[in-house]
């Protein structure tokens, strides 16, 4: 029987959503890669994830379970750092990645990505402790955030990080302050609004005027200059700020160069009227990043060398326009290394089909659910974002019907996957895997209706290993201090 039977596309299907020429093909020739490309299919057509199979992932983990390929993860660290190195190497000697700790962070990741040539960026006290734990040196880690406590400047000025990327005039002040109490000298870096709004969900766009983040480049009304150019300002004739350059990011799960490209011109246009003024050229100019995914079959990623070579073109243009020299470059991937390493494991529950009306007729979605849900994954439910699966632990043929992928949490918006065709005859017990979960998922991950966080389990060349230990019952209840103590231990909350 042909894979999809003879069905018909669901009226309720999105248009991007075709139905699949054979279900169990992991790299379709019109659609862009979703799995690691270590993940493959037996002869029985169970998926294998870095040469795992994933019933033997799901028995003896458990599910859900966040699988992390460490060969995937590692090439995509080191396509970037290779891409941007050579694509500046003649301009300005190469240039720097920063792995983003937000996206996800645990030792493991952090050793990684460090041992593939990439700093870490850090965006609280709590990310910048996990990169100390991996051994990441505190020259290459920089901390980012738009509301850092004292405590986060005073421990990033005492271990002396390679960069604190200041947000406001308020932290401009609040850095140089506090190193001069330290006697010490902070490296700074500003970060700017450009005005340049990105074509993504409007909580990740973070370079337009009306959002917290950075430093507006435009002054207003009464203003005699913008933010912007009062942070330089300040921080230039700061005795305790080594003031590095400037940085911007425009938001995440971006697939046009057209925004990078603008928001370079104008800080390299800033960056020459920073010399004009001041007499200084600054040394860095940090562009961010946030470079799509594919996360369906309609996204359509672009490669890290040809992000890299049309960067490198704009800058080497803007800054002969702008009559400076080309700053050392950094670039901030984002999810676009972690996201397409992670595949996330679950097993099918409860089924039903529901008929939903759709233009002149009605037509049947089937509801799967799982065990797991926006506790794991909150993506769908923060920012309607969408997801690809498909049946894992045997062949997913025979006719294909539209599902949707739903979590087992008190909630009608606990969807994991919107629209997928997966097989008529899934069962209880069957595995699901839906891959480019290795982003923000794990991040975002809290214990709503108290369901325990899963494990991160890494998969290379046939082994498994946990880098993030699971939660089970005893983990929710530890905190609360109702909870009896155990006996022998005493009373009262542990010491």
């Amino acid at each position: 029987m042909n894979p999809k039977g003879d069905m018909t596309p669901s009226p309720l299907a999105p248009s991007w959503l075709t139905l699949p020429a054979d279900p169990a093909d992991l790299t379709p020739a019109d659609a862009p890669a979703l799995f690691p490309a270590g993940a493959a299919r037996d002869e029985r057509g169970r998926l294998s994830l870095g040469g795992v199979p994933v019933t033997e992932l799901a028995a003896r983990f458990g599910t859900p379970l966040y699988v992390v390929d460490e060969a995937e993860l590692r090439s995509r660290a080191a396509a970037f750092k290779r891409a941007f190195d050579d694509a500046f190497a003649e301009l300005c000697g190469g240039a720097d990645v920063y792995y983003a700790g937000k996206v996800l962070l645990n030792t493991s990741v952090a050793r990684w990505v460090h041992e593939e040539g990439l700093r870490i960026d850090t965006a609280s006290g709590g990310e910048l402790a996990v990169a100390l734990a991996a051994g990441i040196p505190a020259a290459d880690i920089g901390l980012h955030g738009n509301n850092k406590s004292d405590a986060e400047i005073e421990r990033a000025l005492t271990l002396g990080l390679g960069r604190i990327i200041a947000d406001s005039l308020d932290e401009v002040d609040r850095i140089a302050a506090r190193a001069a109490e330290l006697d010490t000298t902070a490296d700074v870096m500003l970060r700017l609004t450009p005005g340049v709004h990105a074509s993504t969900h409007e909580y990740i766009a973070t370079a337009h005027e009306d959002q917290k983040f950075g430093l507006s480049m435009q002054a207003r009304a009464g203003q005699e200059r913008s933010d912007a150019a009062e942070a330089v300002r300040r921080a230039l004739t700061s005795e305790h700020i080594h003031l590095l350059g400037l940085h911007c990011h425009i938001g995440s799960q971006i697939f046009e160069s057209a925004g990078f490209a603008e928001a370079a011109r104008r800080l390299i246009g800033f960056l020459g009227d920073v010399r004009r003024e001041h007499g200084v050229q600054l040394p860095e100019l940090d562009l961010g990043g946030g470079y799509g995914i594919a996360y369906t079959q309609a996204d359509s990623p672009s490669t890290p060398q040809a992000l890299a070579g049309e960067i490198a073109a704009v800058v080497a243009e803007a800054c002969e326009q702008a009559g400076i020299d080309v700053p050392r470059i950094s670039i901030e991937p984002g999810r676009a290394i972690a996201g397409p390493a992670g595949v996330t494991l679950y097993s099918v529950g409860v089924q039903k089909d529901v008929e939903v009306d759709a233009e002149d007729t009605t037509a049947l979605r089937r509801y799967v659910a799982v065990d797991g849900g926006m506790s794991d994954n909150a993506r769908p439910v923060l920012y309607d974002a969408e997801y690809s699966v498909t049946l894992a632990s045997r062949a997913p043929t025979g006719e294909q019907v539209l599902a949707r992928v739903v979590g087992k949490h008190c909630e009608s918006g606990d969807i994991v996957v919107k629209h997928a065709y997966l097989p008529a005859d899934l069962r209880r017990g069957d595995v699901l895997a839906v891959p480019a979960t290795g982003a923000y998922c794990w991040s975002l991950a809290s214990n709503y209706n108290y369901l325990p966080r899963p494990a991160i389990v890494a998969v290379k060349d046939g082994h498994a290993e946990v880098i993030v230990r699971g939660e089970d019952e005893s983990d929710l209840l530890r905190r609360d201090v109702g909870v009896p103590a155990p006996s022998g231990h005493g009373e009262g909350t542990p010491e």
